[in-house]
């Protein structure tokens, strides 16, 4: 494994490892503790909000360097696929489902509005995109970000 392949490695690893602790382990505990729902409300989603920032910086990173390296080979990769799918959740999340949260926050949520229900129900997406996102994670640190015993050398990518 080369120094680069660790670096990723390790870039992933403490995107992935992020995600736990923030959503499985801290915003739940900010909900147990604090008896203001608002507060550790606007707490978890700050959390959320630098967690998203991370996946959108190491995500980046891990997909050029995937390409530089493999060229279009990449796109033969299943481990490519993954990261772009992981990628693309983290973008859905930071500029399509939290904008528009925020948005619902900002009208005022009533509990049984029709705005308390939508954010609900944007909130239970956000949850399954994050789950999803960190499980792929997980399965791409399981089975490794790169493939094993599979060295490319420069002639290999030369070929295409």
């Amino acid at each position: 494994m080369t120094k680069i392949e660790r670096f990723e490695n390790l870039l992933l690893s403490l995107w992935v490892g992020a995600m736990a602790g923030i959503g499985y382990i801290a915003a739940p505990v900010l909900f147990k503790i604090l008896d203001d729902r608002k507060m550790a409300g606007a707490l978890a989603g700050e959390m959320f909000s630098l967690i998203g920032i991370l996946g959108l910086i190491v995500g980046l990173l891990l997909l050029l360097s995937y390409f530089f390296k493999l060229k279009l080979m990449a796109m033969r990769e299943w481990r490519f696929w993954i990261l772009l799918l992981m990628f693309s959740l983290v973008i859905t999340s930071q500029f399509v489902i939290q904008p528009y949260m925020a948005e619902l926050k900002l009208q005022g949520l009533i509990e049984g509005s029709q705005e308390a229900k939508r954010f609900g129900m944007m909130h239970g997406v956000s949850s399954t995109l994050y789950l999803t996102t960190n499980l792929f994670g997980m399965l791409l640190i399981i089975l490794g970000l790169h493939p094993r015993g599979k060295r490319l050398r420069a002639k290999d990518i030369s070929q295409f």
